[in-house]
């Protein structure tokens, strides 16, 4: 079985995008840090992990997402997930990682609670 996993970053007003598609296992973690290594976040900024299309994630992806958790804290910077997907949300809640990382349903929803209207 061959994993993929594509890794799609973007700004936003708010700061950076990172939208995992696939599979984050042991094979495709390095793709997230080389991606997370290749920003330029500032103070203040967010960092956005969208979810929303993980169609897996093992104890490496975990860590990777807390990788990119101590990445945008070196910063000064907050981190935010989007469209976790109920088996990811799942683990984050046994392992107490649902105390650590704020989600949202959407992209925009984070950046709306950034900045209230």
């Amino acid at each position: 079985m061959t994993q993929h996993l594509t890794v799609t970053t973007s700004t936003s007003p708010a700061g950076a995008v990172i939208a995992l598609t696939g599979d984050l296992d042991h094979h495709t973690t390095p793709q997230v840090r080389t991606a997370l290594g290749e920003l330029n976040l500032l103070a203040g900024q967010q960092l956005v992990l969208d979810l929303g299309a993980l169609t897996f994630c093992d104890s490496t992806g975990i860590t990777v997402l807390i990788a990119a958790r101590n990445h945008a804290l070196a910063a000064n910077a907050t981190i935010a997930l989007t469209a976790v997907p109920d088996r990811v949300s799942r683990i984050f809640r046994i392992v107490g990682l649902d105390q650590v990382f704020t989600t949202y349903p959407t992209t925009q929803e984070a950046e709306a609670a950034r900045h209230p209207a």
